[in-house]
């Protein structure tokens, strides 16, 4: 009976810390993807350029990318409620301050127009982008030691892509909002969001605890404490050299990172170019591509749910293999966005097709990452395979603004599908990887 009950308040706690988690993670794209949606009324406003406005998406991305690997180390041995918290809190205030810089930049330039203006809030707003993208490792590192704590190896890829869900949630709803938003004045996009961010982490703090022990119940196998005491320096130096091993000299870990280059490439040039890109090439209004983009992230939710299904149904766990169906349908996909001429009608199932199938492996390199390195440095992996996927924004942010800008968009997309090709080619080096390597570590303890 005492079982039984431990088992529904164990089953209770962990979808409480789902669904709180995917809250919590999807208000962070709050104060992240609203960027794409006021970029046009930068550049009509104030004349910043797309290499300009793509050096902001690359310097982000390049500082989040730390910024989640070490957060990720941290994340591993530190409150994970309390984190999350503290790191939404000061997105929402980067979120404001960047609403607010035009007038910071008058102030430093002691005029609000001219080029002097124009340099000063370039560079305003580029490091008010780049703290903000140092807050936003904050996010995910709490929420992948948290999963990895709660659901078992053998729920991981169906629940973790259920979780996942929280990216596609945060980015849709975002840009459909700020859509409307920017109607009103581009600074709009920074105000609105950054107050529901701050009320959101009022509440995660409420709603989220920390690993099972916090409320009285067993940790999963593995991830037990030792013991209540500090770690002692033996202890910091058997975990440095598990880190070592398991992570950063793990190739399959290096592989996954690899392929996330490519897979957020993709991903990113569609988030934060779409409503540009469709305004520019296909003409489309602001309102509708903001839409057509959030049918992107729609489709990614189902595409991250059957990817994560098949994989635990039909694959055994060996995510990799599903990832290999995926990459190449969606390049497939971007090869007929890029060479078929389309009406706009028919380039919503277009969109929502490449966002069925790139999500997919987004979720399940995660899974595969912590499942072959354990729950014990989950975080940390994530956050190393984090770097790669952020340095993407090199070529998907600065990159592809600066061939658009002199080659026009349709070049940009063929970009996009070459990100394809070899993503794919890198999810079939790791064709044969095991589901995981819990085994492995039971032999090794042993």
């Amino acid at each position: 009976m005492e079982k039984q009950k431990t088992t529904k308040s164990f089953h209770y706690w962990q979808w409480r810390t789902i669904i709180a988690t995917m809250v919590g993670y999807s208000l962070f794209y709050f104060i992240r993807k609203n960027l794409s949606v006021a970029m046009p009324g930068l550049q009509a406003e104030f004349g910043i350029t797309k290499a300009q406005l793509g050096i902001f998406l690359t310097a982000h991305g390049l500082i989040y990318g730390v910024s989640k690997f070490v957060n990720g180390i941290i994340g591993d041995r530190v409150n994970a409620r309390a984190f999350m918290v503290f790191g939404l809190l000061a997105v929402s205030l980067c979120g404001l301050a960047f609403a607010s810089g035009p007038t910071i930049a008058a102030f430093f330039a002691g005029s609000n127009t001219g080029e002097k203006f124009t340099a000063v809030l370039v560079v305003t707003l580029g490091v008010i982008w780049m703290i903000n993208g140092f807050f936003q490792g904050t996010g995910f590192p709490p929420c992948a030691r948290l999963i990895t704590h709660w659901v078992p190896p053998s729920e991981l890829a169906f629940k973790m892509s259920i979780w996942n869900a929280s990216h596609s949630i945060g980015a849709g709803f975002v840009v459909v909002l700020c859509g409307y938003l920017v109607m009103l004045g581009w600074r709009w996009c920074f105000w609105v969001p950054s107050m529901i961010t701050i009320v959101g982490a009022g509440v995660l703090w409420l709603t989220l605890r920390d690993t099972p022990s916090s409320v009285g119940l067993p940790e999963l196998p593995g991830t037990e404490k030792k013991s209540e005491k500090t770690d002692t320096e033996a202890d910091r130096a058997e975990f440095k050299q598990f880190l070592r091993k398991k992570v950063f000299l793990n190739p399959i870990v290096w592989l996954c990172g690899f392929a996330n280059f490519f897979i957020y490439t993709i991903r990113y040039a569609i988030l934060d170019w779409g409503p540009t890109m469709l305004g520019e090439w296909k003409h489309i209004s602001i309102t509708k591509s903001t839409w057509m983009v959030a049918g992107f992230e729609i489709a990614a939710i189902a595409g991250m749910l059957v990817a994560g299904w098949a994989t635990d149904r039909f694959f055994k766990g060996r995510a990799a293999r599903v990832c290999v169906l995926c990459m190449a349908f969606v390049t497939v996909i971007l090869v007929v966005f890029w060479l078929v001429p389309l009406p706009t009608l028919a380039l919503v199932p277009v969109l929502m097709a490449a966002g069925f199938f790139i999500y997919g492996p987004q979720a399940l390199t995660g899974v595969i990452t912590a499942n072959i390195v354990t729950r014990r440095g989950a975080a940390t992996a994530i956050g190393f395979t984090s770097l790669f996927s952020y340095a993407s924004t090199v070529l998907s942010g600065w990159g592809l603004g600066l061939v658009a800008q002199n080659y026009g968009w349709a070049p940009a997309i063929g970009v996009l599908c070459g990100a394809g090709v070899i993503g794919l080619i890198a999810f079939l080096c790791l064709w044969n990887t095991k589901r995981d390597a819990y085994e492995d570590e039971q032999e090794g303890a042993a």
